[in-house]
């Protein structure tokens, strides 16, 4: 597995659609290995295709909790329920943070890297993963969605002695994808 180079704002690959994957060839899961490796690199909770620079329908989502990451191939949002306030940053926008408006809840549905159609019930941080990463396969990005365009914020650094830990964020109030 290999990290691929993370493409940052204002880079024209982030606003471009992705292509449906039409077959599961071994260069896709090749793929879809250095995805989930530069995910983990970045300290992400999930990454889109086109956020390394590829035109085509894959995400991969890794929740704090999750063993395992999760791969969607071709996925949508087949319905949406309710809508939330939350705050959102995106690897492709590092050290800003924004409040945004995303869906209580979602079900998605999508291929597994062995071409198995999943479906997912979301809620909390998986509902907005899906709609964050599903959206950049769309062009669209977090900050199309801020619930007031002033309201886009630097983060602060953190300072911390090499042998110190750097404090964790709560996972329900954030999410960088």
């Amino acid at each position: 597995m290999t990290a691929l180079p993370m493409r940052i704002v204002p880079d024209p690959i982030l606003r471009q659609k992705a292509k449906r994957v039409s077959a599961i060839t071994p260069s896709l899961k090749r793929l879809i290995d250095d995805m989930i490796e530069t995910m983990h690199d970045a300290h992400g909770v999930g990454l889109a295709a086109n956020q390394v620079g590829v035109l085509q329908r894959v995400i991969v989502i890794q929740l704090p909790e999750d063993e395992e990451p999760r791969v969607f191939i071709n996925p949508e949002i087949v319905r949406r329920e309710g809508e939330r306030e939350v705050e959102e940053g995106c690897l492709s926008i590092p050290g800003y943070r924004g409040l945004v408006k995303r869906s209580v809840k979602v079900r998605a549905k999508g291929l597994d890297s062995k071409g198995k159609v999943v479906r997912v019930n979301a809620d909390e941080l998986l509902a907005q993963a899906l709609e964050h990463e599903i959206d950049h396969l769309n062009g669209v990005m977090y900050i199309d969605h801020l619930v007031d365009r002033d309201k886009l914020w630097k983060e602060e650094p953190q300072e911390t002695s090499p042998e110190e830990e750097p404090e964790m964020a709560p996972v329900e109030a954030t999410y960088t994808g």
